[in-house]
């Protein structure tokens, strides 16, 4: 059995290599095209492709909970597409959202029985988020069509995930899997139609994490 001493150790350390896909939970205004004349007719949210990296830190509670602090940085980007009908065909103006992330999660981890060199968890928690290419402070009354769309720094998050771990002969190597939702409503508004449009705009992350602990 490798690392035969490791569960009776209280802290440990490592690190995380991650992939996210993120999107946003899109919830537009009610009677959306009586307000705009009705040429916008749906706004949608596109998933796009990011990673994370981070160190981990967990420390034992009992024989089967353990406390699990993983702070990382993260880039993602999210595409608002937004379908308008023009005087022929209706056509579409995406807007990128890009963001780098810095966050913080803690959650509790309920963790199976060893089996030889492997065991299988459940985990939950919440996080706090602040995103470090927020554009709050960008002022775009004269943007006009090349307005972004902007969202607010600090977010909070409650997430869910299980995972496996496998005991090698020099570190513990982990797969999991995790979905996380945002708290508040992230949209700043502008006077323009890309924000006018929305009554709510709310973070969800789906990550695939690959741990390695010492």
């Amino acid at each position: 059995m490798n690392l035969a001493g490791y569960d009776h150790t209280a802290l440990h350390f490592g690190f995380i290599i991650a992939v996210n896909t993120t999107n946003f939970v899109v919830q537009p205004i009610s009677n959306l095209g009586g307000h705009f004349q009705d040429t916008l007719k749906t706004i949608y949210s596109t998933p796009q492709t990011g990673f994370n990296l981070g160190i981990v830190a967990e420390m034992k509670i009992g024989p089967y909970l353990k406390l699990r602090f993983v702070p990382d940085l993260a880039f993602s980007e999210r595409d608002l597409a937004y379908t308008f009908q023009g005087t022929v065909d209706s056509f579409t103006v995406t807007k990128k959202v890009q963001s780098t992330f810095l966050d913080f999660p803690l959650d509790v981890k309920l963790i199976s029985k060893r089996l030889t060199n492997f065991q299988a968890y459940v985990l939950a928690g919440g996080k706090y988020i602040t995103d470090l290419a927020s554009q709050t402070g960008v002022n775009q009354q004269l943007a006009g069509t090349n307005a972004t769309v902007r969202i607010i720094r600090n977010d909070y998050a409650y997430e869910a995930g299980a995972g496996l771990q496998f005991f090698l002969p020099y570190f513990k190597f982990g797969i999991e899997m995790k979905l996380s939702q945002g708290l508040r409503n992230l949209i700043i508004r502008d006077n323009s139609v890309y924000t006018e449009s929305l009554e709510s705009l709310k973070s969800k992350v789906f990550l695939v994490t690959f741990t390695f602990e010492g």
